[in-house]
C-alpha cells in the first residue's frame, strides 16, 4: 500500500523547516507590507481619506494587497518549481513533482490566502484562527504531517535531497 502514494518514498519535511521557511517568506512580505502601508497612509492623507474606517485604510489595503501578492506568489513559485524560496533555502518542496497550477491554486487559497483579511478588523480574528488551525492540523497529522492546504491539493512538503 506505501507504494501507491506519489511521495511513498520521500522524507517528510518537519514542522520547524516548514515553518522556517514561512518566516523568511514572511519577513520579506512584512518588508513590502510596510513599504505599501507607508505609501498607501501618504496617498490617502493627501487626497482627504485618511480617517475612513478610522484611519484604517490604509492599513486595511496594504494587508489586502500583501497577502494577495503573497498568495499569488505562493501559487506561482510551488506551481513552477515545487517550492518557494522559503522553501529552497530549508531544502523542502512538495510532492509530486510537478504540482499542478490548479491543485497549486486551492492550496494557496487555504494558506496563505487568509493573509489577505488580516487587516480588516473582526474578520482578522477569524483568519489568524484559521491560519492557527493550519498550524496545528499540520502538527497532529502523523505521519503525513498535512494540512488542509495540502489535503486539498493533494500535496505534501518533503525533505530536497539533492
Amino acid at each position: 500500500m506505501a507504494g501507491t502514494s506519489p511521495w511513498a518514498d520521500a522524507l517528510p519535511a518537519e514542522w520547524w523547516e516548514r515553518l522556517a521557511a514561512r518566516l523568511i517568506e514572511a519577513l520579506v512580505f512584512g518588508v513590502f507590507y510596510y513599504i505599501l502601508f507607508i505609501a498607501l497612509w501618504g496617498i490617502f492623507r493627501t487626497v482627504g481619506m485618511s480617517e475612513v474606517f478610522g484611519g484604517r485604510l490604509p492599513g486595511v489595503c496594504a494587508w489586502f494587497a500583501a497577502g494577495l501578492g503573497y498568495a499569488c506568489y505562493d501559487w506561482w513559485a510551488h506551481s513552477r518549481r515545487g517550492r518557494t524560496f522559503g522553501k529552497a533555502i530549508m531544502r523542502i518542496r512538495l510532492a509530486p513533482k510537478p504540482v499542478p497550477p490548479r491543485a497549486a491554486l486551492k492550496r494557496a487559497l487555504i494558506f496563505p490566502g487568509p493573509l489577505m483579511l488580516m487587516g480588516i478588523p473582526v474578520v482578522n480574528l477569524v483568519a489568524g484562527m484559521l491560519l492557527f488551525g493550519v498550524g496545528m492540523l499540520i502538527l497532529i497529522d502523523k505521519p503525513l504531517e498535512r494540512g488542509p492546504h495540502d489535503r486539498l491539493a493533494g500535496t505534501r512538503v518533503v525533505k530536497d535531497l539533492r
